[in-house]
């Protein structure tokens, strides 16, 4: 049987990004989305980066406008790149904080910050790629040694093959008005 929507539900849409793939689009009103951004920003201040992403992902969905968008992925891969630190996963860390960096370049260029200070952001995800080329040398413990990290770090249990990289994330907040 299919799942048709219910009579007046919005059907979710799609938007095709800058490099010509179709995404998401669920829209969500400001308010919305900057509750869903505090929620997100919030989490990963505490270091719950898995639901920082989960957090942010609606506004993501949620906006039309490409350069928030940007942002907000970049957002999204930041906090998952630290999931990937608590999983001790130095391969995923690394993607995430490329496709981070990308993502807030891309923002950068359509004139969006979305109140952070995004050179230094983008300055913390360099530093933090450098440092992560150092940790790939270190030797990694066996697969299946160690006790998962918290769900709400490293995301649904299982996955922690390696001990967590020694790798502290970027400050995240937005700027304070002058």
């Amino acid at each position: 049987m299919t799942d048709l929507p219910r009579a007046g539900a919005i059907a979710p849409a799609r938007i095709v990004d800058a490099r010509g793939r179709a995404k998401a689009f669920r829209p969500l009103d400001p308010d919305a989305r900057h509750t869903a951004v505090e929620r997100g920003l919030a989490a990963y201040a505490r270091g719950d980066f898995y639901l920082a992403h989960e957090e942010l992902e609606p506004a993501w969905m949620g906006s039309a406008d490409a350069g928030e968008r940007e942002l907000l992925a970049g957002l999204i891969k930041l906090a998952a790149a630290f999931v990937h630190a608590a999983r001790g996963n130095p391969a995923g860390v690394a993607t995430n904080l490329r496709g981070a960096r990308a993502r807030l370049d891309q923002a950068a260029a359509h004139g969006v910050d979305g109140g952070f200070d995004l050179p230094a952001l983008q300055a913390a995800i360099d530093v933090r790629l450098d440092r992560l080329a150092s940790l790939q040398a270190a030797p990694v413990a066996p697969r299946g040694t160690l006790m998962d990290p918290p769900h709400d770090v490293a995301g649904p249990p299982g996955r922690a093959r390696r001990p967590p990289l020694d790798l502290v994330p970027p400050p995240l907040s937005l700027r304070t008005p002058a």
